[in-house]
């Protein structure tokens, strides 16, 4: 997941901090069972877990929604944690008001670590102003010795959606322009002159006693 994402976009990931309020449950990886060789996850969310997944982001509908990890350890007790959330979620289009079907296909890419290597690792990864490159996601911690899946899974499915999806083809169209002299908005003035004896004539009247 990246860092450079429209903040509207996170406010859905802010929702899940309270555990009692994680839409999607999946068995937590214990950090210490971890082979060397790392494991491979892959969770898919029932229709009780995608109806809670809706009503959080707001979404009519999740069709489906899957996500697979890759989990390795790495040095001083930090996990890396590498996959993929899927999924087909139902939005309203904001230019047609039509129900809509949306793809997801959104890339996880998160350190885990220790909680109190949290803050040093944090500054670490702060971003330079003047550096073009993207920069990693700080790490998060390492909760009781666990790592959710379920938790990462459904904060990659809310950043992977469109705020604004727009049905094939649809696009906003401005007002018509005036197609005739009569939507002139000088048109009136000019009939109202019309009706009073025309427009003035272009030739100066001439002035008393001359020729």
């Amino acid at each position: 997941m990246s860092r450079d994402r429209d903040n509207s976009r996170e406010a859905p990931r802010d929702s899940l901090r309270d555990p009692s309020k994680d839409p999607w449950r999946a068995p937590p990886v214990i950090v210490a069972q971890i082979p060397d060789a790392g494991l491979h996850r892959r969770i898919e969310a029932d229709a009780a877990t995608r109806a809670a997944l809706a009503a959080i982001a707001d979404l009519r509908e999740v069709v489906s929604a899957h996500a697979s990890f890759d989990v390795v350890q790495k040095r001083d007790g930090k996990v890396h944690v590498a996959g993929r959330v899927r999924a087909r979620i139902g939005q309203t289009c904001v230019v047609t008001l039509d129900p809509i079907e949306t793809e997801i296909d959104e890339p996880i890419d998160q350190m885990f670590a220790p909680p109190d290597q949290i803050p040093e690792l944090a500054d670490l990864v702060e971003d330079d102003p003047n550096s073009e490159v993207e920069t990693a996601d700080p790490p998060e911690p390492i909760i009781n010795g666990q790592i959710d899946l379920g938790r990462l899974a459904a904060d990659a499915l809310f950043l992977g959606i469109d705020p604004y999806p727009r049905k094939p083809g649809a696009v906003f169209a401005p007002p018509a322009a005036a197609a005739t002299a009569q939507d002139h908005p000088f048109a009136a003035l000019k009939a109202l002159k019309s009706a009073a004896g025309g427009t003035p004539d272009a030739t100066p009247a001439k002035k008393t006693g001359e020729e």
